[in-house]
């Protein structure tokens, strides 16, 4: 059996308050998230249908409510950003200063050396799209070689397939 709700009044009052004064669709949901399962003593799910949210939104947006009212009904925190970060942004700028000077001199970057010493700054195994995101999100790009030569010349070329002796061998 599930345990009783607690609700305080005083969040109440201010859920009152802030939907009376609300001006976007996310405060209203916010606002009603703490408000239907005070005043109709409906579960979870009764105020997720009624909202139009899953039932793991509503704890969310209530939660959100509280901490926009103690913080003076600030802007509301955005899902996002990396949570699974093995090092900041800075720290990953100083782990690849030393190819950064040597792709400045014009040399190719090769991957598996990257690897091996992010594996070895880390402590740990990393995949190689962990190498690839990283050099991603620092504005790298992968240079793949051109269709054809620098110094070809389509003339030349067209020329020889003319004037190509056909020989046939019997084999």
């Amino acid at each position: 059996m599930a345990r009783p709700r607690r609700t305080d009044a005083g969040w109440v009052e201010k859920a009152r308050a802030a939907l009376r004064e609300a001006q976007t669709i996310g405060q209203i949901r916010c606002a009603q998230a703490i408000l239907l399962p005070a005043l109709s003593g409906s579960t979870l799910e009764q105020t997720a249908a009624l909202l139009g949210v899953g039932r793991s939104t509503v704890p969310r947006l209530q939660a959100r409510f509280r901490s926009s009212m103690a913080s003076g009904g600030g802007p509301a925190r955005h899902w996002g950003g990396r949570r699974r970060a093995l090092m900041s942004v800075e720290q990953e700028r100083r782990f690849l200063a030393p190819w950064v000077e040597q792709a400045s001199r014009g040399e190719m970057l090769v991957v598996s050396p990257v690897r091996a010493a992010l594996a070895q700054a880390l402590g740990r195994r990393v995949s190689a799209s962990v190498v690839y995101r990283l050099l991603a999100r620092h504005g790298w790009r992968k240079v793949a070689p051109d269709t054809r030569h620098p110094k070809s010349d389509p003339q030349v070329q067209e020329a020889w397939k003319k004037n190509f002796r056909k020989c046939w061998r019997i084999s």
